[in-house]
């Protein structure tokens, strides 16, 4: 007679180590980065908003450095409780009291439009490169409507990425539990992922937002990219045979720039994308794979939130040239302001003194 042991699908003894020990440092890790993100991006923001920055391409990357602030600051209050405060795999009625659970609750439906926003507006930034390598034409006229374009989109992304959400807010659920101590406290509801008895809200949920919030975005990424890199080799094969030389400004640099910048998105939403597809059809594959997991796509996302600063001052020469414009004279200026104050207080001094001599031979 056989004697075959019932084996839970999907195990990984080495995964489910290492998604133990990471839980241990994930905590300290995201944090770091989002101190060190959060006012990048804000220098992305101020650098963006100048006057001479004003382009369809740069008003596209302000927003998104507005997402990846939005997305790093709420996980600041995440990390710190769920991490550094408790033990990620625990479960207290302290941690999961109500006020941060539905915090935690708050957070994910958050969290997941930001990153819908961003990958759309990465899908965008193909688009428009793309359109301007294709139509590079520099009136002033046709610079304005390519603006007024750029934010129209800007906004279209933003309110269809909260339609697209709207399942996933109403899909998840808390229930409250109660401890051995006598305590309570408050847990999501189990989703009964790959069992067939999942609710079709939540279905409809994990396919919008598998399908319309990540692996349709990064199809279209791949495919724009991939007309954008024939468009410009096109482009540059035609410069060169007219003019002969190849100086002058190169629009490879923000082209690769950009092209870098959609690829970390590819690197980070399209596996999560596949894996949520793989969590609602095969039981088991959400608790044994997507959460051991978990945590490092959230680290993979918040460096993708957090480098953008580093692929601007490296490729774009205008960013860099502002960026130093602006805050050398704005450290010029606070040097001056402190060189004022010190010789008003050495005058001041110097005038007391006099005064007091002046006193003391009188008498």
């Amino acid at each position: 007679m056989n004697h075959t042991a019932d084996i839970e699908p999907f195990t990984s003894e080495g995964l489910q180590t290492f998604s133990l020990w990471y839980s241990q440092w994930h905590g300290i890790v995201s944090l770091t980065i989002c101190v060190i993100g959060i006012p990048l991006n804000i220098i992305n923001i101020i650098v963006l908003t100048r006057r001479q920055m004003e382009t369809p391409i740069n008003c596209i990357l302000l927003w998104l450095a507005v997402a990846d602030i939005a997305t790093m600051m709420s996980y600041v209050p995440f990390a710190v409780h769920f991490y550094c405060e408790f033990s990620a795999y625990s479960i207290s009625s302290e941690k999961n009291s109500w006020g941060w659970m539905n915090f935690l609750l708050v957070y994910i439906n958050f969290s997941s439009t930001t990153h819908t926003i961003s990958i759309w507006l990465a899908v965008a930034l193909a688009m428009f490169r793309h359109h301007h390598v294709h139509s590079p034409s520099t009136g002033s006229i046709t610079q304005v409507r390519r603006l007024v374009r750029a934010r129209f989109i800007v906004f279209i992304i933003v309110a269809m990425s909260v339609v697209f959400m709207i399942p996933n807010y109403l899909s998840h659920k808390l229930r409250e539990v109660r401890f051995r101590d006598n305590t309570t406290g408050y847990v999501f509801q189990d989703w009964e992922l790959g069992s067939g008895k999942i609710k079709p809200i939540k279905v409809i949920s994990l396919l919008t937002y598998s399908i319309l919030a990540k692996i349709i975005p990064c199809v279209l990424i791949i495919v724009y990219g991939g007309l954008l890199l024939q468009t410009l080799k096109n482009t540059m094969k035609k410069r060169r045979r007219l003019t002969g030389t190849r100086h002058g400004p190169d629009p490879s640099r923000t082209t690769i720039m950009l092209l870098v910048v959609i690829v970390l998105f590819l690197v980070t939403e399209l596996p999560q994308g596949i894996l949520i597809l793989c969590s609602l059809y095969m039981e088991k594959f959400f608790d044994n794979i997507y959460i051991p997991l978990g945590d490092v796509m959230d680290i993979i996302a918040l460096i993708n939130n957090g480098v953008n600063f580093v692929l601007y001052c490296t490729m774009s020469h205008e960013f860099r040239r502002t960026f130093i414009n602006l805050f050398c004279a704005f450290a010029q200026q606070q040097s001056r302001r402190g060189s004022n104050v010190s010789s008003n207080i050495f005058k001041h001094r110097l005038h007391t003194t006099m005064i007091t001599d002046i006193q003391i031979k009188s008498v």
